[in-house]
């Protein structure tokens, strides 16, 4: 609970939006009390009017007020539920709205950055599960939890009118029913939750990661080890769905018997206190019916009560996107753009990655960063891009660190790496992911820079042609330069190329590799290779061994110095 307090502090997503429709929040609950206010008047009135009409009242009209009342109430309730449906599910729709458009704007206006955090599983769990369980808190937990808030005082009111000893044992009911089982619960439920969360999670980044790589598995003939490795991830899930599913029967079974010890007892002290008067005994039935609406709203909050550690992960992973207003800042506030490591050093289970790197990149240069695999290439990409943090040393952007930059980094830093961030949508909208306020014309000015233009020209719908998921109906080559294209509309002074040519044929890599650095030759980038295909683009080469460079030069220097730089020339047929 502690930990969902703090989130909401510091929220970007909730809090802001129940600020500015508190009103709707306000009906919602309101609404949501007079439906259970109607229910139980319902069965006071009735459990009154049995038991009047068992006494055989001489004439009809001694009970006419409680039939009356009976409609009344059994017309109010439906309407109110009717109306707080509406009420509650239209501010949750107007919130789902908003976030999903603010959602998609924060991806698309940092697509490349967000794809050098998240893999296309980890997106795909943002868009289809983070949201929903946002949209549950508001009617599973929010709104349950607000009126029985109000239950829990009107209750205890009302009861203190009959008699202030049984109002205390209301209390003392009520505050383990509505406070300490859900508490319990709560904690009791937790660990539970966040497995099923990792476990859909991972169920989302494998199967992704299993299509895009399809070929690969096929290839290798292991479709037997994909199917049992999927349908292992998937029956852990139905594990642990079915033993919380047990978990919430029991849940309700434990409120169903302290309901069912409060109507005895209830039952009992009404008894006593109207048993000597003929006509207050008719309040018995009344006042034990009465509780029987009740229930529904204990398990409510209980049920939102116990799911709410669902809901940490996604407002946490939602706080963690850039807000799309803060990633337009003008990049001209950072007037110099030199990338300085200093002294940087990372470790990962105690085993060094990065030992004591010293690296200056100048506004405009061209790096390359080589090395085996595991050598730290990738971490110290991931480094610059503020995407982990240093264990000692620093790292900055023009002198400030880049931990102080972060809404400022999409702007910045701009990364291309070996699996586009294509989208079912039209070749126009994918490539507007790189400014979303970019216009037709600019789009199209950026997708003629990379080449792609005969290719558009051949297609019957042009730029509305529909990429298809992750780009499939394109070539490797050709979902790269759609990704270039993206970048150029992004207009980061610093790119990030991470491996962007890995799958591609020594022809096309090359042809890719001459369009990328013809286009972006005014900015900085920075390189990871394992090739050395289009080497004599960079200005300079690093090699990255156990964690350090070993070797630093000009291309040029490195044929003549460096034998192992002969060696890896000669291995990719580079003369």
């Amino acid at each position: 609970m502690n930990k969902i307090k703090h989130l909401l502090a510091r929220d970007q997503w909730i809090v802001p939006f129940l600020k500015t429709q508190k009103s709707g929040f306000f009906w919602s609950i309101l609404l949501n009390l007079l439906t259970i206010v109607a229910a139980s008047a319902l069965m006071f009135v009735s459990g009154y009017l049995i038991s009047r009409a068992a006494q055989r009242p001489d004439n009809i009209l001694l009970i006419y007020v409680p039939i009356v009342l009976t409609r009344a109430f059994g017309i109010a309730r439906p309407i109110f539920r009717y109306a707080q449906r509406l009420v509650s599910h239209n501010w949750v729709l107007r919130f789902v709205s908003k976030s999903r458009q603010r959602l998609y704007e924060s991806v698309a206006s940092t697509a490349s950055s967000i794809r050098g955090r998240f893999q296309t599983g980890k997106v795909l769990s943002l868009l289809a599960d983070d949201l929903d369980q946002l949209q549950n808190l508001y009617l599973r937990t929010l709104f349950p939890l607000g009126t029985g808030l109000l239950v829990y005082l009107f209750v205890s009111v009302a009861v203190g009118t009959v008699n202030w000893l049984f109002m205390l044992w209301w209390l003392v009911m009520l505050t383990i029913i509505m406070i300490i089982v859900p508490t319990m619960s709560f904690l009791m439920n937790r660990a539970r939750v966040h497995k099923q969360k990792q476990l859909q999670s991972q169920l989302y980044t494998d199967a992704t990661d299993a299509v895009l790589g399809l070929q690969d598995w096929v290839l290798s003939g292991r479709q037997k080890d994909l199917v049992a490795q999927q349908g292992y991830i998937m029956a852990n899930l139905a594990r642990t769905k079915n033993a919380g599913m047990a978990f919430g029967w029991w849940r309700d079974f434990v409120l169903q018997m302290l309901v069912l010890i409060l109507v005895i007892t209830t039952l009992i002290c009404v008894g006593w206190q109207f048993k000597s008067n003929h006509m207050a005994v008719n309040f018995i039935a009344a006042f034990t019916l009465a509780i029987f609406p009740l229930v529904d709203d204990f398990i409510g909050v209980n049920q939102g009560v116990s799911e709410a550690s669902f809901y940490e992960d996604s407002i946490e992973r939602l706080n963690t996107l850039p807000r799309p207003e803060a990633s337009q800042i003008e990049t001209g506030k950072l007037n110099d753009t030199t990338v300085i490591l200093n002294h940087v050093t990372f470790k990962y289970d105690n085993k060094k990655i990065i030992d004591e790197v010293d690296l200056v990149v100048h506004p405009g240069e061209k790096i390359a960063l080589l090395g085996r695999s595991g050598s730290g290439k990738t971490t110290l990409l991931k480094l610059i891009a503020a995407d982990i943090a240093p264990l000692s040393g620093s790292i900055t952007i023009g002198n400030q660190p880049v931990s102080q930059l972060q809404q400022q980094l999409s702007t910045l830093v701009a990364v291309l790496d070996q699996q586009s961030y294509l989208f079912n949508t039209s070749i126009l909208n994918n490539v507007r992911m790189g400014n979303i306020k970019a216009t037709d014309d600019q789009v199209k000015l950026a997708i003629k820079q990379t080449g792609l233009q005969p290719l558009i020209d051949s297609l019957p719908n042009g730029y509305e042609t529909q990429m298809q998921e992750a780009g499939a109906r394109f070539s490797g080559g050709e979902q790269q330069r759609f990704a270039l294209a993206r970048i150029l509309l992004q207009d980061a002074p610093i790119v990030i190329l991470d491996e962007p040519t890995v799958s591609l044929d020594p022809k096309t890599e090359y042809e890719v590799l001459t369009q990328i650095f013809k286009v972006l030759q005014d900015r900085t980038i920075i390189w990871v290779t394992h090739h050395l295909t289009g080497i004599d683009y960079v200005d300079k080469a690093y090699f990255l061994e156990n964690g350090r460079f070993v070797l630093a030069d000009t291309p040029k220097n490195l044929r003549k110095t460096s034998a192992h730089f002969q060696q890896l020339l000669a291995m990719d047929g580079i003369n």
